[in-house]
């Protein structure tokens, strides 16, 4: 037995029952969450929520742009296009679907007729203008700011406008010819310093007003010509100021401007409902008008009131202009480069499109060079007697009278001419010779448009005399609801262009915009000292 182990009570140790034994406590199961950290991991998680809220906060309150700028959704399959700084990089950017904005908050009105247009409602908070109705009651207002007639283009900052709860509308960076407008103050100083009366102002409400009730479901005027007629809607309302921001117009306005970008959009920059028609060219050119002030005033809303695809459609609406300029230096019907019928009414139209176009910041491909061509062109058009003729200096007189005389004018001063001695001939011609009687055969609404433009740029006597040829007549007869009577009085129209005869929307906005003349655009004085932001 040797071998084997002694058991231990046999060599003298203590057995267990003799021997003190500690307390052993019952195993505690710990739990899932403890397991991972418990009161740790909680502060963990709380600390990196803390730090989502304060980083979402700041990319909804920072980034994001705030909701009192809503955008126009174009929704549909087509690829829209953003706002570039060149019609080059327009053309060739990437092809993207405008980012549609959420405007949840907002009612939301749909233009039936585009194609899957959808257009906000303006929000309250977008802040409110100095609205057109209120100019109804009362005489002028006080006010400084308006350019003296004869003295040049004027100087000093533009307009800013604050309205409701301290929202700004800024105009100051309008060229100043242009935001001198949006001033109720300024622009009842002008009315009264050019010779205007606040019955003039009260007729161009109501011809705004009337123009705001006549216009279709899906944002256009008129039943036929709907691009000129949408784009001479928009330009009364912007030689009033009225934009996207107006308290009274601008829903209306919004609208007018969507339904030009859509069909741009659909017909590759070519604003007219039948592009290839042999008159196209005066519908293209009207509306890229209207949109390219339209881009302007946006830009200045708010610090930016964006359409989409209103800068690439009004990109390439000029660029169209520019490149098929017809190679004598005019335009075309039918926008013919080498044959097809050039004059001075389709040229004046392109010329004013393209002086609104170089106020956008939008980068055109020779541009100065077109201009210059086109100069020389109306001149070529100069009667010895200075008249502009038709389609040379022979051409297209009525009744012995040159009718778009006022073109030829408007078109030398809008390009910084206005001192040249063309122009000089010109409204010599116009006091010697015009004439306008609304009820009778002297009733050319479209020559006087420009030759009312064209005279108070001239200022002084030239503008007094006229302004005592015109005003009254054009007050004396509109009707009640705002529009204006049939010239004429059943008499042929003494006239190149005499549709306004017919088109109830087109006789509207052309004298609209013949009484929005006294604050429309500063005066150059008939000098030739350049304006730099034109008229």
């Amino acid at each position: 037995m040797s071998h084997y182990a002694v058991p231990r009570r046999m060599i003298g140790m203590k057995t267990p029952e003799s021997r003190q034994v500690p307390e052993i406590s019952p195993v505690r199961h710990l739990g899932f969450w403890s397991n991972l950290g418990g009161g740790s991991l909680t502060f963990a998680i709380l600390i990196h929520l803390i730090v989502l809220l304060v980083g979402a906060i700041w990319v909804f309150q920072i980034i994001r742009p705030p909701a009192a700028k809503p955008d126009i959704a174009f929704i549909h399959g087509k690829p829209g296009g953003h706002e570039g700084p060149t019609t080059r990089q327009l053309s060739k950017a990437p092809q993207a679907r405008p980012q549609v904005v959420p405007v949840s908050e907002l009612t939301r009105v749909v233009a039936t007729g585009a194609t899957g247009l959808v257009i906000p409602n303006i929000d309250q908070s977008f802040g409110k203008m100095d609205s057109l109705p209120s100019t109804m009651s009362g005489g002028p207002a006080g006010g400084g700011g308006g350019s003296r007639m004869g003295n040049g283009p004027g100087q000093g900052p533009g307009t800013a406008l604050f309205k409701g709860n301290g929202t700004k509308i800024s105009f100051e960076f309008l060229p100043p010819s242009v935001s001198r407008r949006c001033s109720k103050a300024d622009r009842l100083a002008r009315l009264r310093e050019t010779g205007g009366t606040p019955a003039c102002e009260a007729a161009v409400v109501k011809g705004l007003l009337w123009l705001k009730a006549n216009q279709n479901s899906d944002g256009s005027w008129g039943a036929a010509n709907q691009a000129a007629m949408t784009g001479l809607s928009l330009l009364a309302y912007f030689g009033h100021c009225e934009t996207p921001a107006s308290e009274e117009f601008g829903e209306s306005c919004v609208k007018g401007i969507a339904w030009l970008v859509d069909l741009g959009l659909k017909n590759n920059g070519r604003l007219a409902t039948h592009p290839g028609a042999n008159s196209w060219p005066y519908e293209h050119a009207i509306a890229t008008y209207a949109l390219a002030e339209a881009l302007t005033f946006c830009k200045e809303i708010n610090n930016g009131y964006k359409i989409p695809s209103l800068a690439e459609v009004t990109g390439k609406a000029g660029q169209f202009i520019i490149d098929n300029q017809h190679k004598n230096g005019g335009w075309a019907y039918q926008y013919a480069i080498y044959d097809g019928h050039t004059d001075v009414s389709v040229t004046g139209w392109q010329m004013q499109a393209l002086k609104a176009c170089s106020h956008t910041g939008l980068k055109f491909r020779s541009l100065t060079g077109c201009i210059s061509k086109a100069l020389k062109y109306l001149q070529s058009c100069q009667n010895e007697s200075g008249g502009f003729g038709y389609a040379g200096r022979a051409d297209g007189q009525r009744d012995g009278y040159f009718t778009l005389t006022g073109v030829g004018m408007l078109c030398h001063q809008m390009w910084d001419k206005g001192g040249v001695s063309e122009v000089r001939k010109a409204a010599k011609y116009v006091l010697q010779n015009t004439k306008f009687d609304y009820n009778g055969e002297c009733c050319d609404l479209y020559g006087h448009y420009y030759e009312s433009q064209a005279m108070i740029q001239r200022g002084g006597q030239d503008w007094k005399k006229y302004n005592g040829l015109f005003r009254d007549q054009l007050l004396n007869n509109q009707d009640g609801d705002g529009s204006w009577k049939v010239p004429g009085g059943g008499m042929p129209i003494r006239a190149a262009a005499a549709e306004f005869v017919a088109n109830k929307v087109y006789r509207a906005c052309l004298c609209t915009l013949m009484l929005e003349v006294y604050y429309r655009f500063l005066t150059t004085g008939g000098t030739n000292v350049r304006d730099p932001s034109g008229i």
